[in-house]
């Protein structure tokens, strides 16, 4: 859908957020996961957002749904697993080559 009125952003409608503890210094892993779903995911995200937090917190969000987090999870994700976990909830039957392997 093209974006034609550049007054306002447009409404993201599938958001993945990233919130990273900035004291930790874990910006740039959560930009690199971004970057990585943003491209594996054109079509099917509309927005991935950095949240910078503290506390050693490091959890990756779909819409209201806690898709990965660090403590909960056992450490930082890979972008296999995480892409596998975003493709199951935004297009089960998508193939993401070979990172299904």
């Amino acid at each position: 859908m093209p974006f034609d009125d550049f007054s306002a952003p447009p409404a993201a409608r599938v958001r993945v957020v990233i919130h990273y503890c900035n004291l930790c210094r874990w910006m740039l892993r959560a930009a690199w996961l971004a970057q990585e779903l943003l491209s594996s995911f054109p079509d099917e995200l509309d927005e991935v957002s950095l949240h910078p937090g503290d506390g050693g917190v490091f959890a990756v969000w779909l819409g209201d749904e806690l898709v990965w987090e660090r403590q909960r999870d056992g450490g930082f994700p890979e972008a296999k697993v995480l892409k596998q976990r975003i493709r199951d909830r935004v297009n089960p039957e998508r193939e993401l080559g070979h990172s299904d392997r």
